[in-house]
């Protein structure tokens, strides 16, 4: 169990008083499946990372998770705010019900400038109904809604919607399969792809346009329904691309 001592300070291991730190990644949702299978991929490849959480307790036990499964990997933890403040790059890994209150507390202290990578999917089962369907979403996708709540400046990118949360956890796994990467900014989708090709195995293609990600997301359902049907974790790689994507 995580040590109580963590709790009443929101703080594991970051220093959230300086500037953001150059490299730092804080994701926003690490408690969660996919969320915790990026930080310790991440973690694994030598990035440092915040993780972020409403719940002081929930909080330390992914840390406490995290530096079991990479015991030299460089994890902190605190509460969304301090994560995002501690970080120039943040990950927004969270249900889709929960996008909207999260963006909307983090407008404070996300700055102009930021890379945010929204990998949230509007599923029906936000909800209460299945999992395998999508929710219409008014400003096209929830990337796009991200972008509207985001303060001006935000750079966001539209990606990991594919990748199986169980893969990136089992650590022995190999991935070998592709990202879609989403964004108004070719620089900014370039960076998103330079931080997430440091997990091995994960191949980032351009998909176009910020507005692309109504498409990008809704093929999570479409992974959901193909594992159901086969019983295991899934990923696409697409063909007949050049060997350099990002020239």
């Amino acid at each position: 169990m995580p040590s109580a001592s963590l709790a009443p300070s929101w703080t594991a291991g970051v220093d959230v008083k300086g500037a953001q730190a150059t490299g730092t990644v804080a994701i926003v949702g690490a408690s969660g499946a996919l969320g915790f299978g990026l930080a310790v991929r991440l973690g694994q490849a030598g990035v440092p990372v915040v993780v972020g959480s409403r719940d002081a307790d929930r909080m330390a036990e992914t840390v406490e998770r995290a530096r079991e499964a990479v015991p030299g990997g460089s994890f902190s933890g605190c509460d969304n705010e301090r994560a995002v403040r501690a970080a120039d790059t943040v990950i927004l890994s969270v249900p889709f019900g929960n996008q909207y209150e999260t963006l909307i507390n983090l407008r404070e202290v996300l700055k102009p400038g930021q890379l945010l990578i929204d990998a949230t999917v509007p599923l029906a089962a936000a909800v209460g109904a299945g999992a395998t369907r999508m929710l219409g979403v008014w400003q096209g996708s929830a990337a796009e809604q991200a972008l509207e709540l985001a303060p001006a400046g935000v750079r966001v990118v539209s990606a990991l919607h594919t990748v199986s949360a169980a893969s990136l956890s089992d650590l022995d796994h190999p991935l070998e399969q592709d990202v879609f990467v989403c964004g108004d900014s070719r620089e900014d989708k370039r960076e998103t792809a330079d931080l997430i090709e440091r997990i091995g195995g994960l191949r980032c293609v351009d998909c176009g346009r910020l507005e692309m990600a109504r498409i990008t997301e809704s093929l999570t359902a479409l992974m959901i329904t193909v594992k159901a049907g086969h019983a295991r974790n899934v990923g696409i790689r697409l063909t007949g691309l050049p060997e350099m994507l990002w020239d």
